[in-house]
């Protein structure tokens, strides 16, 4: 591998972050904080997921419990 290919390879990687990381920067200029209300209807779903993924637990671990002494 002679200079020029290192250069060349080094050249498209800058490239390519530069690239990223314009994409990143828009995003982030058009992003805005979340409203109150956004805000709670977020923390209300993330609050149900995190009851069904409870109870879905709870119920394993029931079935493993009681099952057992079925069988």
């Amino acid at each position: 591998m002679n200079l020029d290919d290192l250069k060349s390879k080094a050249f498209k990687l800058r490239n390519a972050v530069k690239s990223k990381l314009r994409e990143y920067v828009r995003v982030l200029k058009i992003a805005e904080k979340p409203g109150r209300d956004e805000y709670e209807m977020a923390a209300k779903i993330t609050g149900a997921g995190i009851i069904i993924i409870g109870f879905v637990g709870f119920l394993f671990f029931m079935a493993a419990r009681v099952l057992p002494g079925v069988i």
